[in-house]
């Protein structure tokens, strides 16, 4: 049977043939997610790599495909984003005010609230240094330890 006109779903069929076209040309092509439907119909997400099949005089005679079953990968993938996503919106607008620090004490996360209260935007905010910038003199030494205590674990 012809594997792309049997196997293949007509909306994906000119992509998938292009990378077989590519591979008989003598082009390798690597990481080409081709969508396959099994035989009940079900979407199955192949991460595929084509390499030419060569005789032995070295002309092309096929195209030896190997491929990966990522569907569920992309489903794990899709899911996490998603939970990012939730989690981003749940820090952005939570009634308390939340902020974050990369390794070196750089503002990587300043939610509504903490805007609201310090009058500072996020956009303002974002990149500077929390400590120097947005705490009190006074109280710069202590808060530097206990972010710095936080980052080692």
């Amino acid at each position: 049977k012809h594997l792309v006109n049997s196997f293949i779903h007509l909306d994906y069929r000119s992509s998938v043939s292009e990378v077989l076209q590519n591979a008989l040309m003598g082009k390798d092509v690597a990481n080409f997610e081709l969508p396959l439907f099994t035989k009940g119909g079900q979407r199955r997400e192949i991460l595929l790599n084509a390499t030419p099949r060569r005789g032995d005089d070295g002309s092309v005679i096929g195209v030896l495909g190997v491929g990966q079953d990522i569907t569920e990968l992309n489903q794990q993938r899709t899911e996490a984003l998603r939970i990012a996503d939730d989690l981003g919106r749940i820090i952005e607008t939570a009634n308390a005010p939340i902020f974050g620090v990369d390794i070196h004490g750089q503002v990587t996360e300043w939610n509504l609230k903490l805007a609201e209260l310090s009058h500072f935007s996020k956009d303002y905010a974002m990149g500077k240094p929390l400590v120097s910038k947005f705490v009190t003199e006074g109280l710069q030494a202590s808060v530097g330890h206990v972010l710095l205590r936080a980052l080692n674990g």
